[in-house]
């Protein structure tokens, strides 16, 4: 059964011209923004132009925070059994002799490999599969969106109105029959050509890369050298790119910008320093196209209730992995927002700090993509051989490759969501967590070990290291937040140790585990409860924390 079949038999009574969002783009991230909705009861219909997963393999790396929010959309198992944990990034010279190595450790702070290689149709695959089991969410396939905006003429167009209030009419042709919703909200997830982008008057920001590669993906059994992680060729005559993605599943990169597209005679010789090729060997090229690495990001990303997320949004050269994780970071930040003005009723002014907090978070790392990038070709130009010295002498400063696997995804920056005013001086602990993201271990409850946010559910939590005060339990009971002792947690003290090097006595987390507010030790409360809780108040009635774990275990744990 398809996932449009599968839709059908849920509910075969005639649909409504309104929905609650439409997300335009059926991939990875516009998948993924749906089962976060659907987690917080928000129906969504998902428009998609293909009529089945693009079938050739794109991104091919996750870190182990992408891996926490595959977590929170539900198919956090699935994952693990499709993807590969890799041990780093080398930087090699022209001759492959390692000149910095950047390892990656096999459990990251979130709980998984702090890098992990799959197979993108394998992914896309079981989000669709969870999401056709998912009854808020409806996935129409072949389905080409053609106009967003919401003046009410019968013509096709995009563009949204200034102030962007009231609902949205998205127009798309299916089967050659033009059709209309009307939704609360829009996510487009559509990707670099996005019309959504259009919508909202967006722009590209050149922020000054652009290189042309050819990526090769190969399936084959002949002995690869490889040492199980990623190696960037930092020669500015044939930079290139290998890593290994599967049992028998490799990726080559190569930039040749004078050369046409290599034939299998040339594919060998660009091979030859990792795997001997004899003729007749077991060697198929899977896929072999040349793409633009460009580095831009859209000047807005927001009209109304209009959103742009991934690659509409943002794009960055692949040479940290990182332009997957950028739009799923995109979807984990906006959509426990969006749920909570669509369902609870939460001031409007939540949503404005989508763009404020993810937008210089995804240029800060497009930065570190073109840096790398920069560092792998050398340059064109009469300082390489300069900027190759200086990256040479760079990478044996003691301590840098373990900074610059930290900086990938820094803390936040302070705003609404994010307090990091001035604390008085009786107050300032707690500072360097608020931003940052609470650690995922491990924890014991009843006997049995999950994963810290299998037991913090969907909502807001409180992590506390001393007794509740009436006032921390009061602002937990305003934001149907659980709250939680991390004493006796079976996680070997990490969170307490965590919350110590912090000076906080407990922490407020937000359901995309960013830690908005602190208790700094020895103080009562949090340091400024009333400049987010305007954006937060509900004019509905809260939301029953949703639960993941039977609720006798919690009640075991925060005892």
């Amino acid at each position: 059964m398809t996932v449009d079949q599968a839709a059908g038999a849920r509910d075969t009574a005639p649909r409504s011209a309104h929905v609650p969002v439409v997300i335009v783009g059926a991939g990875p991230v516009g998948v993924t923004a749906a089962l976060l909705l659907a987690r917080r009861g928000v129906r969504t219909v998902v428009l998609e132009r293909h009529h089945d997963v693009y079938p050739l393999p794109r991104a091919v790396a996750a870190d182990d925070e992408v891996r926490r929010i595959l977590q929170a959309a539900g198919v956090g198992e699935e994952f693990a059994a499709i993807a590969r944990p890799a041990r780093g990034l080398r930087l090699l010279d022209a001759r492959h002799r390692v000149m910095a190595e950047f390892p990656r450790a096999a459990q990251g702070a979130h709980g998984f490999p702090q890098t992990s290689m799959f197979d993108q149709p394998e992914l896309e695959r079981l989000l669709r599969d969870a999401l056709a089991r998912r009854p808020e969410c409806d996935l129409r396939t072949g389905a080409e969106v053609v106009g967003i905006g919401t003046d009410t003429g019968t013509g096709v167009g995009v563009g949204v109105g200034q102030d962007g209030n009231g609902p949205v009419r998205v127009t798309f042709r299916r089967d050659g029959v033009e059709e209309h919703l009307w939704a609360d909200a829009v996510l487009g997830c559509d990707g670099a050509g996005s019309l959504t982008r259009d919508a909202v008057g967006a722009g590209w920001q050149d922020l000054r890369f652009e290189e042309r590669w050819t990526v090769v993906d190969v399936r084959t059994s002949v002995p690869v050298r490889c040492w199980e992680g990623v190696d960037q060729i930092c020669d500015p005559d044939r930079p290139a790119t290998f890593m290994r993605i599967g049992e028998d599943r490799y990726r080559w990169e190569f930039r040749l910008p004078d050369e046409p597209e290599p034939d299998h005679e040339r594919l060998r010789e660009l091979i030859a320093p990792w795997a001997d090729l004899p003729y007749g060997a077991d060697f198929e090229v899977v896929r072999q196209a040349r793409y633009t690495f460009r580095a831009r990001i859209a000047d807005r990303w927001r009209r109304g209730r209009v959103f742009l997320l991934g690659d509409a949004a943002h794009l960055t050269p692949p040479f940290i992995g990182q332009g997957l994780g950028a739009g799923m970071r995109d979807a984990h930040n906006l959509t426990w927002k969006l749920a909570r003005v669509l369902q609870q009723g939460a001031d409007e002014r939540l949503l404005e700090t989508y763009e404020s907090e993810r937008r210089p978070h995804a240029r800060h790392a497009i930065r570190l993509a073109v840096a790398m990038g920069w560092a792998m070709t050398g340059g064109q130009d009469g300082a390489a051989a300069l900027r190759r010295g200086v990256l040479g002498a760079a990478v044996r400063i003691p301590g840098l490759t373990a900074a610059a696997a930290r900086d990938l995804s820094p803390a936040l920056a302070a705003g609404p969501l994010v307090r990091r005013r001035a604390l008085r001086p009786t107050r300032r602990g707690g500072r360097g967590l608020v931003g940052g993201i609470c650690p995922q271990p491990w924890v014991a409850v009843d006997g049995r070990r999950v994963r810290l946010d299998e037991l913090l559910g969907d909502s807001f939590a409180v992590l506390t290291a001393a007794p509740p005060s009436p006032s921390l339990r009061a602002v937990a009971d305003g934001l149907g937040a659980r709250t939680v002792p991390v004493a006796g947690l079976g996680d070997d003290g990490r969170l307490a140790a965590w919350l110590r090097e912090g000076r906080a006595d407990a922490v407020l987390l937000r359901p995309d585990r960013v830690v908005m507010d602190v208790v700094p030790s020895g103080a009562d409360d949090f340091t400024d409860t009333a400049g987010w809780a305007s954006l937060l108040h509900s004019t509905r009635k809260p939301l029953p924390a949703q639960r993941t774990i039977e609720t006798s275990l919690l009640r075991s744990a925060t005892r």
